[in-house]
């Protein structure tokens, strides 16, 4: 058994897209459209051929309260790997060059991780790790 995806409600599709090709290398499918529901949605699939992200778009979804800051119950983050510590710098320096806020790192967690945490453009924690 393996993760196929995990799925996202997003306000700005096309945005979140953008985010994602251009700074973790990932390449959309073409846009589903279901006007009768009003859905909208990309697949994403990464590099490596590991799971991908499905975003979504459709009227009426519920805004999340969260601030990104405070950690809640449910899913808190995806997780990147960009294969080496230099990498995790380098990108880490171009997304706050970029403008992205920085949430934590680069730096060694205490379980020996090397990574650091961004914010996507809709205030989900991106983890970018060797």
């Amino acid at each position: 058994m393996h993760i196929e995806h995990v799925a996202l409600w997003v306000r700005d599709l096309e945005q979140m897209r953008f985010f994602y090709e251009t700074y973790f290398g990932a390449t959309a499918n073409d846009k589903y459209v279901n006007d009768r529901k009003g859905f909208l949605s990309y697949f994403l699939s990464f590099p490596d051929g590991g799971p991908r992200l499905e975003i979504m778009q459709m009227p009426n979804i519920q805004e999340n309260q969260a601030d990104g800051l405070t950690q809640r119950m449910g899913y808190a983050h995806i997780a990147c790997s960009v294969g080496s510590e230099a990498t995790v710098d380098e990108l880490t320096d171009r997304l706050r060059k970029d403008g992205y806020e920085i949430v934590d790192g680069p730096r060694r967690t205490g379980d020996g991780y090397y990574e650091s945490v961004v914010f996507d453009p809709e205030h989900n924690r991106v983890e970018i790790t060797v």
